[in-house]
């Protein structure tokens, strides 16, 4: 059952939401091409412009399920245009501060409200499409979110050498307000649902988010040592998981309207569709990097011209999104996620094997359509299996707890690769630095051990997507797939 929109179609609600969701995760990726750019326009330091992108992955992250449980209460398409209008305003900001305290603190606003608008997408879509159409529309949201974390880098690259790094910043706000615009004409207004808020549950679940993420994103800038003081990383870590743990036992004895209804979990494709995407997550992050540091360092290639290689995947994922949706509607989601993720993983593997000092450049474009290709059919049918059989009351919640996995699982991805190419680079050339000082400075002499440890530095990614794939592979018949049946009557909630 869906939530009642008369006889306007969902689809138009779709593509507007589409305009912010790909601009929030752009920006997740945008500013990796400019941070050296940043770096010396602002006259600072590494440690500090990291944090450009820290704070924004920080803010992002730790909100997540609370604002998801907002769309519920408010309605999403009014939380969504807030968020919106926070991120579009904090672009404007970034863009026309001329220090790196200044940038940062705009970051943190603008990764509010990503974590404002991101579960509210993916909320719309639950309770407008019907179940035995959802798949389609996952496969668009799906796709977007594919192409845009491909687009990210080289579109930074493009306006950074054309504009200036200000420009990474502007350019949202043109979108920014098209996509008010789009909102405002083409998104419903749909019932809401919850009457009370559980205030302990935000203060528990922001601090617990905010500890564990924090002391996993910034983990390898503090070599797991120690921070201030006695606080150490592993600390903040140990701290955020029992602040968690104290949240889950709170939610389990709140019996009225939980910010984390614990009943979500008692769905199988919920919870494996949790695992799955926080897989993915971790795999779409992690592989970039000893990617575009190979490219680099050894081939040579200028920023942009590295992030080109990423090209035919956008292409291809991009290209098989309508015949995805339509079969995610159709087929067993476990076969269409379980090709996909089976994909990536041996795309990974056939990465890490043709990685070398003399690879010509074309060889690396076959597992990258291969990675395309799994791209194209992973994220349709595990969005759409985590919430096909959920009341629509907990689209929102449900939104918000999907959508933390798949960022924590992007977190672990980048703190995970840092650790393991560090260690690669240790053993394949003794003294040879950390990674972006030997990626910047490598002679020829060093492209063999440098290329080995960023060919083994997949292998992790890969691994991590193939339990990925076992969780897929679990996943139960969606209920409007009911034998003999197909496509009459929709979900039941």
């Amino acid at each position: 059952m869906v939530d009642n929109t008369g006889d306007r179609s969902p689809w138009p609600a779709l593509w507007a939401l589409c305009v912010g969701f790909f601009m929030i995760l752009v920006d997740t990726t945008i500013v990796s091409v400019a941070t050296p750019t940043i770096l010396a326009d602002l006259r600072t330091d590494v440690d500090a412009v990291v944090w450009v992108t820290s704070a924004y992955l920080l803010a992002y992250a730790v909100p997540l399920l609370i604002t998801g449980r907002l769309g519920d209460r408010f309605g999403p398409r009014r939380v969504y245009l807030v968020g919106l209008t926070i991120f579009t305003l904090a672009s404007l900001w970034c863009g026309f501060t001329s220090t790196i305290g200044g940038l940062i603190a705009a970051r943190v606003v603008q990764g509010l409200g990503a974590a404002v608008m991101m579960p509210q997408t993916m909320a719309v879509i639950t309770r407008t499409f019907p179940a035995e159409s959802r798949g389609r529309a996952m496969s668009l949201w799906g796709a977007v979110a594919g192409v845009a974390t491909l687009v990210g880098p080289i579109l930074g690259g493009v306006l950074v050498d054309g504009l200036g790094w200000e420009w990474i910043f502007f350019v949202n706000v043109p979108v920014g307000v098209v996509g008010l615009v789009l909102a405002v004409r083409l998104v419903p207004e749909l019932p809401t649902h919850v009457r009370r808020f559980d205030l302990w549950g935000v203060v528990l679940s922001a601090v617990g988010m905010f500890l564990l993420v924090f002391g996993i994103q910034e983990g390898q800038s503090y070599r797991w040592g120690t921070i201030a003081g006695p606080i150490s990383v592993w600390s903040l870590i140990i701290a955020g998981l029992v602040v968690l743990g104290v949240f889950i036992a709170w939610q389990a004895r709140t019996k009225e309207e939980p910010l984390l209804s614990l009943s979500l979990f008692r769905d199988r494709n919920f919870s494996l569709a949790a695992v799955a995407i926080a897989a993915v997550g971790f795999g779409v992050t992690a592989m970039a990097f000893p990617t575009m540091l190979y490219a680099q360092g050894v081939l040579g290639l200028s920023p942009t011209q590295a992030a080109l290689l990423f090209v035919p995947m956008a292409v291809i994922s991009g290209g098989l999104s309508p015949y995805v949706g339509r079969l995610t509607d159709r087929a067993h989601p476990r076969w269409v996620a379980g090709f996909g993720l089976a994909c990536f993983v041996a795309g990974l593997v056939w990465l890490a094997a043709v990685m070398g000092v003399a690879t010509p450049f074309w060889v690396l474009l076959g597992p990258i359509a291969l990675i395309g290709v799994a791209n194209g059919y992973m994220w349709a049918p595990i969005s759409t299996s985590a919430t096909r059989n959920l009341p629509m009351s907990q689209a929102g919640a449900a939104a918000g707890v999907y959508n933390t996995t798949r960022q924590i699982g992007a977190v672990l991805g980048s703190a995970g690769i840092a650790v393991l190419m560090q260690a690669r680079i240790t053993a394949e050339l003794p003294g040879g630095g950390e990674v972006d000082e030997a990626a910047a400075r490598l002679p020829p002499a060093l492209h063999a051990g440098f290329s080995a440890a960023m060919a083994q530095s997949l292998l992790l990614p890969a691994a991590v997507l193939a339990a990925g794939l076992v969780a897929a592979l679990c996943f139960a018949r969606p209920r409007h797939l009911a034998p003999r049946r197909p496509d009459v009557e929709p979900a039941r909630n």
